[in-house]
């Protein structure tokens, strides 16, 4: 994938899933489930099973601040978008981990990190600890975390990704 300055805008449907990703992350849902929801019925996957299969990687996976859930997000749209259903399909696989890496390098570039817990620590905002326990979405919570802007990078990013890569036809 070519990392040119130039980018070109998004489709107004495009951007539109950008806009759905943040506004399912301020309704509540956690990072994942908001990218992965914003993309899901592209590739057949209704809204309710989006949200669960996405569920568990909020909070860095789990809530333990590992890799960010809008990361998490984007490795299951790639893999839902360019994944490899032989076992032994070494070239589908390799080109399923190619447009991840690529995908997470453009992330990195744009946050400072994958990682949860980092990106909670960086620009002033307090390192959080991990804890299974979901925080309350209050407008304290909205203040004091960058989670919606990477929700929006996150998505952002995948969806420049489909309107320049994706195996999939649309008409963009």
């Amino acid at each position: 994938m070519d990392k040119s300055t130039d980018k070109q805008p998004l489709t107004p449907e495009l951007e539109a899933r950008v806009q759905r990703a943040v506004d399912n992350f301020m309704q509540g849902y956690g990072c994942c489930q908001s990218v992965v929801a914003a993309f899901a019925d592209l590739y057949n996957l209704d809204d309710t099973m989006a949200k669960r299969i996405a569920a568990g990687f909020g909070g860095g996976v789990g809530r333990m601040r590992m890799m960010c859930g809008a990361v998490s997000g984007i490795v299951i749209l790639a893999g839902l978008d360019r994944g490899q259903t032989d076992g032994a399909d070494r070239k589908g696989k390799s080109m399923c981990y190619k447009v991840v890496q690529e995908l997470l390098d453009e992330f990195k570039v744009q946050n400072g990190s994958v990682v949860c817990a980092e990106l909670l620590g960086l620009k002033g905002h307090e390192k959080a600890q991990s804890s299974y326990v979901a925080s309350p979405r209050t407008a304290e919570y909205y203040k004091t975390r960058p989670c919606a802007a990477k929700v929006e990078s996150a998505a952002r990013i995948f969806a420049e990704y489909l309107m320049n890569y994706s195996l999939l036809i649309f008409n963009y």
